[in-house]
C-alpha cells in the first residue's frame, strides 16, 4: 500500500510538472498584437495603501502623465487604516483619497470591496477599474493598451508584472528571474492558447459591468486568485497585456520576502480548499480545459508539497534500507531523457529572460535563483499548517523610485 501511494504522488506530481512544460513552449513567440482603438474607455484607477506616505507620490504623479486623455480617467487613493500622512500627500499629489478605518477588516482584499460600494456612489460612471499597489509604477501606454482590450471585448485583463528594484540584493534579483520567467512561459502561453491568465494583484483590469454584476467578493489573503478563480467558474477568462507594465518593488531581505510569500501560500491553501473540487468536477463535466488549467494552478501548491514529500520519502529509505521498498519512476525511464528534461527545464530561465531583453547581468540572477527557490519548500510547508489564518500582513515599502530611473537601467 506504502509503495502504491508513494508511485501515485510521483505520477501526481509528474504529470502536472509535464503539463506546464508543455504549455511553456508556447510562450516562445508573441501572437499579433491587438488593434489600436481610439481612447474612449474611461477608468477608475484604484489605488490599495495601508501606511505608503514614503512611496505613494511617485505613482500618483506617474499615473498622472500617462499617456491617455486626462478627462478619461481618475485617480483614487483607498487609505486602509492609515496612521500616517498617506492621505494628505495623496491630496496634495492630485488623488481623491478615501479614508477608511475598520481595524477588524484589514486587507487589500476588503478595501477594495469598500472602495467599490463608494465608487458606485459617484455620479460619475467609469468603463472599466484599474487597481494598483501603492508601491507601483506603471508604464505611459498602460490605460491606453486597457482600453485597447475593452474594445476588443475583453472584460478581465492583467498587465505585465515586473520588478521596480531588481538589482538592489539577491532576493530581489531572485523575484526577477522568477516574475520574467513567468511572464513569458506562463502568462503569455496561456495568452497565446486562449486559456485563463492568472491575476497578480496589481495592474488588473475589470470591467465595471461585469464587478457590478458578480460583486468583488474577494476578500482572502489572495484577493486576486479568488477573483480571478471566481471569473472563471462563471465562464469569463482573464486576458494578458503583455505591453502594459506595471514595475512592483519587492522586499530585500529574505525575512521580508518568506513573511510576504507565506501570506500568498496561505491564501492559495485557502482558495484551494474553497475552489479546486469545485472547479475541477466542472471543467470534466463540460470537457473545459480553461476551467481544469485553472483547477491545476490551484493545485501548484500541493504539487511542491508532494515533492518535498516524495523525495524526503527517497532520502529516508536511502538512509534506512529495508524499512520498506520504494519505486522511483525515474528508474523507469533512460538517463538520456532525464537529462534532456532537465536541459530543457533549466534552459528555459534564461532564454526567457533573453527574450524579454532584460539587461544581461540579471542573467547572473540565476546563479542563486536555485537557493531562492529552495525556501519556497519551508515557506510552503508553513503555508499548508497555518492556511486557516486570515490575518493579513504589511509588506514594508521605503524606496520611492521614479519611472525615470527605472528607464535609465
Amino acid at each position: 500500500m506504502t509503495n502504491g501511494f508513494f508511485i501515485l504522488l510521483q505520477v501526481v506530481a509528474a504529470v502536472v510538472g509535464m503539463y506546464q512544460v508543455v504549455l511553456s513552449l508556447f510562450g516562445l513567440r508573441r501572437r499579433h498584437r491587438t488593434k489600436e482603438h481610439p481612447p474612449t474607455k474611461s477608468f477608475a484607477v484604484l489605488i490599495a495603501a495601508h501606511n505608503e506616505e514614503k512611496v505613494i507620490a511617485p505613482l500618483i504623479e506617474n499615473l498622472k502623465h500617462l499617456d491617455y486623455p486626462k478627462e478619461l480617467y481618475d485617480v483614487f487613493v483607498i487609505c486602509d487604516n492609515c496612521t500616517d500622512r498617506t492621505a494628505d500627500i495623496a491630496r496634495e499629489a492630485g488623488a481623491i483619497a478615501y479614508e477608511r478605518f475598520e481595524p477588524e477588516k484589514r486587507g487589500k482584499g476588503y478595501a477594495i470591496e469598500w472602495m467599490l460600494g463608494q465608487l458606485w456612489k459617484r455620479p460619475r460612471e467609469y468603463d472599466a477599474v484599474v487597481m494598483f499597489d501603492a508601491d507601483n509604477l506603471v508604464s505611459p501606454n498602460f490605460l491606453q493598451v486597457m482600453n485597447n482590450k475593452l474594445c476588443e471585448g475583453a472584460k478581465v485583463v492583467q498587465g505585465y508584472l515586473d520588478v521596480k528594484n531588481p538589482f538592489d540584493s539577491w532576493v530581489s534579483i531572485s523575484y526577477g528571474c522568477s516574475y520574467w520567467y513567468t511572464n513569458r512561459m506562463w502568462q503569455l502561453a496561456r495568452y497565446n492558447l486562449r486559456l485563463p491568465n492568472a491575476l497578480g494583484g496589481t495592474g488588473v483590469c475589470v470591467e465595471t459591468a461585469l464587478l457590478k454584476e458578480i460583486g468583488w467578493g474577494a476578500t482572502s489573503l489572495t484577493e486576486d486568485l479568488e477573483f480571478g478563480v471566481r471569473c472563471v467558474m462563471r465562464g469569463v477568462y482573464p486576458t494578458w497585456a503583455h505591453d502594459a507594465r506595471v514595475y512592483d518593488e519587492k522586499p530585500l531581505t529574505l525575512k521580508a520576502s518568506m513573511r510576504q510569500r507565506l501570506r500568498w501560500m496561505q491564501g492559495h491553501f485557502d482558495c484551494f480548499h474553497r475552489y479546486f473540487w469545485s472547479l475541477l468536477r466542472e471543467s470534466l463535466r463540460k470537457r473545459n480545459l480553461a476551467m481544469f488549467d485553472s483547477a491545476l494552478y490551484l493545485f501548484q501548491p500541493m504539487r511542491m508539497l508532494i515533492v518535498l514529500l516524495t523525495t524526503g520519502m527517497l532520502y529516508f529509505q536511502v538512509f534506512s534500507p529495508g524499512f520498506f521498498e520504494l519505486t522511483n519512476i525515474s528508474t523507469l525511464f533512460p538517463n538520456w531523457f532525464w537529462v534532456s528534461m532537465n536541459i530543457f527545464l533549466f534552459g528555459q530561465l534564461p532564454l526567457a529572460m533573453l527574450l524579454e531583453r532584460v539587461p544581461l547581468k540579471a542573467l547572473l540572477g540565476l546563479v542563486i535563483l536555485p537557493v531562492f527557490t529552495l525556501t519556497w519548500f519551508p515557506v510552503t510547508t508553513a503555508a499548508f499548517f497555518t492556511r486557516k489564518n486570515r490575518v493579513w500582513d504589511h509588506t514594508l515599502h521605503t524606496r520611492a523610485i521614479r519611472l525615470d530611473e527605472i528607464r535609465s537601467r
